[in-house]
């Protein structure tokens, strides 16, 4: 499936099917027990993202790609950032202008669209938490490529690890699709990835972070930088 195919299922899913699944799952109100592992697993993943940029971020442009309800971006902009957050979904993107604490308006422009287009400039920092999960090798390539070209630190993101539950849950994803789940996870190795950017040409180089997995949330942090 192309770049193109998979981005039209990404934002017919989280605009359309799953909206209300994601607004709840990223507020406080009560979800189920599957639910709350994953909620938990996010929001150990996050911290850890962030701590890679550091408490202070003042002066900083950072694009939060794939921003989805905006707890990211809420918290880069509380850190100083000068955000632009980006969603393929525009529903997740009016929750999260909404979401927005009040004090940091004037640091985040929202946009919907393709987090990669280029139009969007350069950036001090990117992060693409869960974002990237649903692109084959070449596509993850291409994107990881393109953003590091503009980015003077580091591109932080997620990949599903290549493990063999993840594995046979991919296989079983493409033998029985159904149009009303969500996107299929892609898993990536690091070292097949990291192969992968070095054939692209791509600037710095991939460095493997922690790896995250609470109940149904399981989730490999990677950064590309200079």
């Amino acid at each position: 499936m192309s770049y193109e195919s998979t981005l039209s299922r990404v934002e017919t899913y989280f605009d359309k099917t799953a909206t209300r699944t994601w607004e709840r799952l990223t507020s406080d109100a009560p979800v189920s027990k599957i639910r709350e592992t994953v909620r938990r697993g996010r929001e150990a993943m996050r911290a850890q993202i962030l701590g890679r940029l550091g408490e202070d971020l003042s002066g900083m442009r950072v694009l939060d790609a794939g921003c989805g309800a905006g707890p990211m971006t809420a918290e880069l902009a509380l850190r100083g950032a000068e955000v632009v957050a980006v969603d393929i979904s525009p529903s997740l993107v009016k929750i999260a202008e909404a979401r927005l604490p009040e004090g940091c308006r004037g640091r985040v422009t929202f946009a919907a669209g393709d987090m990669l287009d280029p139009a969007r400039g350069r950036f001090d920092h990117v992060v693409a938490m869960d974002s990237l999960i649903y692109y084959r090798l070449p596509d993850l390539a291409r994107a990881l490529d393109g953003l590091a070209r503009r980015t003077e630190g580091r591109v932080v993101f997620t990949v599903a690890p290549r493990t063999p539950l993840l594995m046979a849950m991919w296989q079983a994803g493409r033998l029985f699709p159904r149009s009303d789940r969500s996107p299929t996870m892609v898993p990536h190795a690091p070292e097949r990835l990291a192969r992968a950017l070095r054939e692209a040409g791509a600037p710095g180089r991939l460095r493997v972070l922690e790896r995250v997995a609470e109940g149904f949330y399981i989730s490999q942090a990677l950064e590309v930088s200079r």
